[in-house]
């Protein structure tokens, strides 16, 4: 009896050790998520576009092919290089981070760019809209998945560098966590998203109260407001995280002057406010943050436009050679 009660008491043991490895787990992945806003929100605000100009009923299937997509390059390909590079290179970690907090500010002010100067390309609209609309989805998705590997890279590369030194089942599972956790929410926003204004169509036409058919209206008039919003919110988190990233590496890497300065600055301005004050340090940190990933990402134009791109082409396979 006594030799039972033992084997329940070390399952016992066993299993609280277990639920505390999950609740860790789940803990850093909630962390890990946090860091990466600036990339989570701009894949929330860029996907919706890829489902413009399709029927209503192929728009889920495409969000869900996106999805699917999604999470195949977390799991199948980032993941086990993410692990790969932590256990073998750790020291690559922190320029990868830079070089894709400079990719984050780039992107943002490219965007905030283009509101005064506006093109008229936009390489992600189709030019044929003729086109099979088979075959068009299928382009579509295919561009959606490839945009989507690069956010995923910098999500997980940012999520791999908040977990702490661990065993490499630890971080497995924490950035499978974050993986999943990330597409979902990602993903499920998106379907929400594009799928809202149908259901406000809906509710304008078939509400049996007053009320309802005016919640729909409401809601129709409200999404192109709405997505304008979420694509200000992404570029504003993609130019913080972007200009954070890029700081905290080089204050790593043995250049603090910037990084040491904002710090400055926040605190001197917090105790001058002496009003929440951890608030406002947070505020001026990530608002400067983000000035700088603004200037960063402008002066990241022409050297993307007039060398990365240039000698991106003359490497890139020529589309007319036969493609299927």
């Amino acid at each position: 009896m006594s030799g039972l009660l033992a084997l329940l008491d070390d399952v016992a043991g066993i299993a609280k050790v277990a639920a505390t490895s999950v609740d860790d787990v789940v803990s850093q992945a909630a962390k890990a998520g946090a860091k990466a806003a600036g990339a989570v929100i701009d894949d929330a605000a860029v996907t919706p576009k890829y489902v413009q100009g399709f029927q209503p009923t192929r728009e889920l299937p495409i969000v869900w092919r996106i999805a699917r997509g999604s999470i195949i390059n977390k799991l199948l390909f980032l993941l086990p290089v993410g692990l790969l590079l932590s256990n073998f290179a750790p020291w690559i970690i922190t320029p990868l981070l830079m070089l894709g907090g400079c990719y984050l500010c780039f992107e943002g002010a490219e965007k905030v760019y283009h509101l005064y100067k506006p093109h008229h390309h936009d390489a992600d609209e189709p030019k044929d809209l003729t086109k099979d609309p088979a075959h068009l989805e299928e382009e579509k998705v295919k561009g959606a998945i490839k945009t989507d590997f690069i956010l995923s890279a910098e999500i997980m590369t940012i999520a791999l560098a908040q977990i702490p030194p661990s065993n490499i089942w630890f971080e497995a599972a924490t950035l499978a966590v974050v993986a999943i956790g990330i597409t979902v929410a990602v993903y499920g926003s998106v379907a929400l998203i594009v799928k809202a204004d149908d259901v406000g169509l809906f509710l304008s036409k078939n509400g049996r109260l007053g009320l309802t058919r005016a919640l729909g209206r409401g809601i129709v008039q409200a999404m192109p407001g709405f997505l304008k919003l979420l694509m200000i919110v992404g570029t504003a988190a993609m130019l913080w995280v972007g200009g954070s990233i890029v700081l905290h590496g080089a204050e790593v890497m043995g250049a603090p002057f910037l990084y040491d300065l904002i710090h400055d600055i926040a605190e001197n301005v917090a105790y001058s406010v002496n009003t929440a004050t951890g608030f406002v340090k947070w505020f001026v940190t990530a608002a400067l943050d983000g000035v700088f990933g603004l200037a960063l990402g402008l002066a990241l134009i022409p050297v993307v436009g007039k060398v990365i791109l240039p000698v991106w082409q003359m490497f890139r396979p020529s589309k007319s050679g036969g493609a299927h």
